[in-house]
């Protein structure tokens, strides 16, 4: 994985109780509790240190990073500057799309972004969503001219996650 994604994720950090169970689809550490759609062949998992789950895509040599935390001051901190938080470190910010969509039965933030980390032009997708008490990032990271194909299944991965009962405030 390129070292130019950790700069995205500085802010995060997940606390949990119980070790987390990923079955292939189902994510479960006690606190944080989702359900992924089938994940496109091309994705492998990888360990992140600072993602809840990440995965490499080989066809894209794009990254999917998904971090979810819970019970932290980020509670009443709005999606466009949660959003903005992923992007620390990067330059020459050029928002292509921004607009808030459902999710879960809430609301996320969705934002392509070209940008520069270190000197190197990135493409973030990113969906920043808040429900029960926990901040949920989805982050696409590839080059800009990495076909839209790629990006399209992240977004449809987004879509059709699922938060299952017993996620959030205890």
């Amino acid at each position: 994985m390129s070292s130019r994604i950790g700069p995205l994720l500085i802010s995060a950090a997940l606390v949990s109780c119980a070790p987390a169970v990923f079955s292939g689809h189902e994510y479960n550490d006690g606190r944080v509790h989702f359900d992924l759609p089938r994940l496109p062949s091309s994705y492998e998992r990888i360990d992140v240190s600072t993602a809840t789950i990440a995965f490499r895509d080989r066809n894209d040599r794009a990254s999917v990073l998904i971090n979810v935390r819970c019970e932290t001051r980020d509670e009443d901190t709005p999606l466009s500057a949660l959003t903005n938080h992923l992007l620390m470190g990067t330059t020459e910010r050029d928002f292509r799309t921004q607009a808030v969509e459902p999710w879960s039965g809430r609301e996320a933030q969705h934002s392509l972004v070209v940008a520069k980390l270190d000197g190197v032009r990135m493409l973030y997708d990113m969906f920043v969503a808040k429900k029960d008490g926990c901040v949920y990032d989805f982050v696409y990271v590839a080059s800009p001219e990495a076909p839209e194909a790629g990006q399209k299944q992240f977004e449809d991965l987004f879509r059709a996650v699922r938060v299952l009962p017993g996620a959030g405030h205890r």
